[in-house]
């Protein structure tokens, strides 16, 4: 393609997008390149310009393009056909140029598009098309949700323009620029982003004879996969715990009561000789041990929940009771909020429990382990959402990362110097038994959000 032409289409679709503002000096740089050029093949490569802007233009914006894309090539024609000095000032239009111009302008007969384009533009997956240039020639509507930026805004763009466009966030220009290097070394990209909003999005950069050398870019959210796929190998996690756990756990306990059992029948002779701390210690050890192998194989059990239907309001009020005393020593205030009192759950009870006290507990050592001197909060809630109970535990305290975050339900993953890292473990397999789910939400140093979501049993939605 003639260098004329690669240039032309930005600087056409630049003057469109703003209505012409500063647009002499680009009429000079690109009347130089012109340089030569017939008018009959500049108003040919004009006028498919033009249709290929029209054809993907919204509906309300057709007749500004028509209007401003006549002006550009008005202006041109005169500056053209005019010598350079003359060009600068402001010459009427003859009527031979203004004629070629208006010939050259687009039908508008067709204003409905066909439905393969429909299809094209409304795909859950984002399309963009950059010509070797690096000018993007086209987007398709979910393109540029992803881009958050209306098309108009965007077609024509020059990969420059788009790496500081004033509606990419500072992630996708530096994932931007990632695609770019990798684009100069392999020709080719295939990769994941995150975006500020959590999505993950598959991106994927090709380029063909069939495009005649375009690069196609293609952009799909996979964040519902990666749910579905993260959630299959926590199950297979903990399957595999499963197994490790009935074939060790009764192996390792029951030497650990006989070393305990002996351990307390010489503790008298220790106190003799002054050394009683060391049995004391033996003793601790030996009971911290028991209760990581009560974890582990807690952990494991794939018995069904013995469930019975119960008011959610009133198994938090219970959790609150329980909780409130070791909240005051930690310093932290706890709250309950109930908006519906006649919701119920059908739950193992004792299960629940456990997987409440947990969390709840968490929260106090994250409050706990700030150490700023702020006043830590805890809010419990519940609250019908559509055939789910939502119960909502919120703390001001720490916070998470990210990668904290990707690996809270792992089992023996833990943040505590002394934690078994199976305590989150087993509340998910709890919850995943009960047929309900858990996520959380978290802010570094802003504190942290665990929603849990069982079935409810009264019907409703």
């Amino acid at each position: 393609m003639e260098a004329w032409k690669t240039r032309y289409f930005p600087v056409l679709a630049e003057f469109v997008r703003t209505g012409g503002n500063d647009f002499r000096k680009e009429t000079e740089e690109l009347r130089r390149e012109l340089n030569g050029t017939s008018q009959d093949e500049v108003l040919k490569h004009h006028e498919e310009s033009v249709r290929f802007l029209f054809s993907f233009a919204d509906p309300e914006d057709r007749m500004t393009l028509v209007h401003r894309s006549l002006l550009f090539l008005t202006e041109l024609l005169i500056a053209l056909r005019m010598p350079e000095h003359a060009a600068a000032e402001e010459a009427p239009r003859s009527e031979p140029v203004f004629s070629a111009a208006l010939n050259a302008a687009p039908i508008m007969e067709e204003t409905q598009p066909n439905k393969f384009e429909t299809v094209l533009q409304h795909m859950d997956s984002g399309v963009a098309l950059f010509d070797e240039a690096g000018n993007l020639r086209f987007l398709n509507v979910q393109m540029s949700k992803f881009l958050q930026a209306p098309r108009r805004s965007l077609i024509g763009c020059t990969l420059r323009q788009l790496l500081f466009h004033p509606h990419l966030d500072r992630t996708t220009r530096r994932f931007f620029l990632q695609m770019l290097k990798e684009m100069r070394q392999y020709r080719r990209f295939h990769g994941e982003f995150q975006d500020t909003a959590g999505r993950i999005l598959l991106v994927g950069i090709s380029q063909s004879e069939e495009l005649e050398g375009d690069f196609l870019v293609s952009v799909k959210d996979v964040s519902e996969y990666k749910q579905i796929e993260q959630a299959a190998f926590q199950n297979d996690k903990l399957a595999m715990l499963g197994k490790i756990a009935a074939a060790i756990a009764h192996e390792i306990r029951n030497p650990l009561t006989s070393i305990r059992g002996f351990i307390q029948l010489l503790t008298p002779f220790l106190r003799d000789i002054g050394k009683q701390e060391y049995a004391r210690i033996i003793l601790s050890e030996i009971d911290r041990a028991n209760d990581i192998i009560y974890e582990f194989l807690n952990s494991s059990k794939p018995s069904a929940p013995m469930k019975q239907t119960v008011l959610v309001g009133l198994l938090l009020k219970e959790m609150i009771l329980l909780s409130e005393s070791e909240a005051h020593m930690k310093g932290c205030e706890l709250n309950c909020e109930i908006f519906d009192p006649y919701l119920t759950v059908a739950i193992d009870v004792k299960q629940v429990k456990q997987v409440l006290l947990n969390i709840i507990k968490n929260a106090m050592d994250a409050i706990h382990e700030v150490g700023d001197g702020r006043k830590g909060r805890i809010d419990v809630s519940a609250r019908r959402e559509g055939k789910f109970a939502l119960i909502s535990v919120r703390d001001n305290g720490k916070g998470m990362d990210r990668n904290t975050l990707g690996r809270l339900f792992d089992p023996f993953f833990t943040t505590k110097e002394e934690g078994t890292g199976l305590g989150l473990s087993v509340s998910y397999r709890i919850i995943n038994n009960h047929g309900g789910t858990i996520h959380v939400d978290s802010q570094l140093n802003e504190g942290t959000e665990f929603m849990i979501y069982l079935p409810s049993t009264d019907g409703k939605e």
